[in-house]
């Protein structure tokens, strides 16, 4: 008789090999951890020569990986290397820059590599910079790079654009070269004390590959690829974006420091600490212009973060800047901050209404800024979540002087009309309305969106200008289709926001710079005498005589007034208790790697409710 126990012990052994062989893939199978948030303006696009926005930008940053990033936690800001093997050498005089980039990062797999590994090489980041100088991609961050004066790079591009030819990738120029595999040089024609810190950005110097935008061609803002933590999963224009993991993703691990004083961040980084990044799975935005559906959104666990609370509820959430008890007992987490911005409306300075540089031209500028109506604008619109502006130099960026005062932020009606009286803008046909000194119309043209916001400050700027007796018009659109008008010179006037992308004012500065326009001088605003100064403060070094001359600068643009500078807003971010490690560093945009879901905490306090 045979006996069945040997064969049976045999059966079960296999089958618990079996199973433990499945217990890992099992694991693996565990629901994906998914970061849920919105963004309250569609995006235009994924390619970082083409996109200017901060929300499409806040994407691009997550694919596309510069040398260098600022620490997540740090305060103040401090850089450091990211895709390069250490901080880069930096010749005396500021004008040469040697980069050289750590072997083995790979970019995500893409059908335009053809099955092979693409690894990532110092070329990479020569060509990145060089589609800003390439006229087919439109780039609205060139003035980034001809501001620092690249040896040969503008005057390639001059020359291309003279002969009609496409622009000459492999012509190599003095100021811009792959040295070896891993190593390339930046050479200015003028010292740039702060060069660096545009490398310090994945939008503007992120490495792109020339196989893929030569692969997707004018699709290319459709297929980001980079080296970066996340590669782009879903995409339904002004819907929804989906940010997936990036396999092939190097080894980077979570390694901050929180900052003096702050306990739930301290207690996060500690918990974070030497987990591989990204920590979450992916990450899922939302597009949802108007607040209240946002807001509930949030409120109602559909979303893990809320970026930037919408006013209207500041009051009931914030309330004396403080999160309001029944959130608090949800541990919900607050994080509120002035930002690095500027909100600010531009006249269009190569209008014929609100344009130019002659006498009455100013004092119909100055006579708007002064009827608008700052204290009623941040208490009744903003919901108190933001403080007048004195000038364009933004907080948290170096020098801004929060004791600095202008004129900027002043409301005096009866100046305004004085203004205008003394300059011939008065009502000649009896209609009630204001005309211009030769007799024509006077009417403004304001761009703005549908959203909620933007209706209550349109419904400020008509109270304003009737009771200054100026007709004003509102042309209502998408942001996007504002922002292509916009940088082709065919609005009067918009309302739009400017942030800084790093802690110096310079970026702020760049608004009034004359070579700007139609990049970050959206007013076209071209005066000599600023220019200089502009440039002048670019070479200096950090100190009191540099501080000055952009202080004069500043000074300057409250004169000729190419913008109303409004306010610099407080932004308020909610997270549930689940998510780990949220913090808001304005200088860093690719939060969405140093981020965690605690899946677990999230079903106990689900379980809870």
């Amino acid at each position: 008789m045979i006996s069945l126990f040997p064969v049976l012990g045999r059966a079960l052994a296999c089958a618990a090999g079996l199973l433990a062989l499945l217990a890992p893939a099992q694991a693996q199978q565990a629901p994906a951890k998914e970061l849920r948030t919105a963004f309250l303006i569609a995006e235009s696009g994924f390619d970082p020569a083409q996109v200017t926005d901060l929300y499409s930008n806040t994407v691009v940053v997550g694919i596309f990986e510069a040398p260098l990033e600022y620490a997540f936690l740090a305060k103040p800001v401090r850089m450091r290397p990211n895709t390069a093997a250490a901080m880069p050498e930096v010749s005396a005089d500021f004008r040469t820059f040697t980069f050289r980039i750590r072997p083995g990062i790979h970019f995500a797999d893409d059908p335009a590599f053809q099955g092979r590994r693409r690894e990532l090489v110092a070329e990479d980041y020569v060509y990145a910079i060089k589609r800003h100088y390439d006229p087919r991609w439109k780039s609205g961050k060139l003035y980034l790079f001809q501001n620092a004066k690249i040896l040969g790079l503008s005057e390639l591009r001059t020359r291309l654009l003279n002969e009609k030819k496409p622009f000459e990738y492999d012509t190599p120029v003095e100021g811009l070269r792959a040295l070896d595999r891993y190593t390339f040089e930046v050479k200015l024609a003028e010292s740039n004390p702060r060069f660096l810190q545009v490398f310090t950005d994945g939008s503007l110097t992120g490495a792109v590959a020339r196989e893929v935008v030569e692969f997707y061609g004018d699709k290319i803002g459709e297929h980001p690829v980079g080296t970066g933590p996340f590669k782009l999963g879903e995409w339904r224009r002004s819907a929804r974006i989906v940010l997936e993991k990036n396999p092939g993703y190097r080894e980077v691990f979570y390694d901050e420091e929180a900052p003096p004083g702050d306990a739930r961040l301290a207690a996060d980084a500690a918990k974070l600490k030497g987990r591989r990044l990204p920590l979450v799975d992916r990450v899922a935005i939302a597009i949802i212009e108007e607040p209240q559906p946002r807001y509930l959104a949030f409120l109602n666990e559909e979303h893990d973060t809320l970026e930037r609370l919408p006013n209207d509820f500041a009051e009931k959430v914030v309330p004396n800047g403080r999160l309001s008890a029944d959130l608090a007992k949800r541990g919900i987490v607050l994080d509120r901050y002035l930002r690095a911005d500027v909100s600010v409306s531009y006249f269009a300075m190569e209008h014929p209404v609100v344009g130019g540089y002659e006498p009455h031209k100013v004092a119909l500028r100055r006579a708007i800024s002064l009827a608008v109506d700052l204290e009623r604008e941040i208490r009744l619109t903003r919901r108190n979540q933001a403080i007048p502006a004195q000038g364009v130099i933004a907080p948290q960026t170096w020098p801004y002087d929060p004791a600095f005062k202008s004129e900027m932020s002043q409301f005096s009606l009866a100046r305004a009309k004085a203004l205008l009286d003394m300059h011939g803008y008065v009502d000649r046909d009896g209609d009630g309305w204001r005309d211009q000194p030769d007799g024509s119309a006077l009417v403004l043209n304001y761009a703005t969106s549908p959203d909620q916001e933007m209706r209550q400050l349109a419904e400020q700027w008509k109270r304003n200008m009737d009771a200054l007796g100026v007709r004003i018009e509102f042309n209502v659109a998408k942001w996007p289709e504002h922002l292509k008008a916009s940088r082709a010179g065919k609005l009067m006037m918009w309302g739009v926001g400017w942030s800084a992308g790093a802690p110096d004012a310079d970026t702020f500065l760049s608004l009034g710079y004359g070579p700007n326009k139609g990049q970050a001088n959206h007013a076209r605003f071209d005066l000599p005498a600023y220019n200089a100064l502009y440039e002048k403060q670019r070479a200096m070094p950090d100190g009191p005589e540099r501080k000055a001359v952009m202080y004069q600068a500043n000074r300057m643009l409250v004169a000729w007034m190419p913008y109303k500078v409004h306010v610099h807003r407080y932004f308020t971010d909610l997270a549930h208790p689940w998510v780990v490690g949220y913090h808001r560093n304005l200088f860093v945009r690719e939060f969405f790697k140093y981020v965690d879901v605690d899946t677990d905490e999230q079903r106990r306090r689900r379980r809870a409710s």
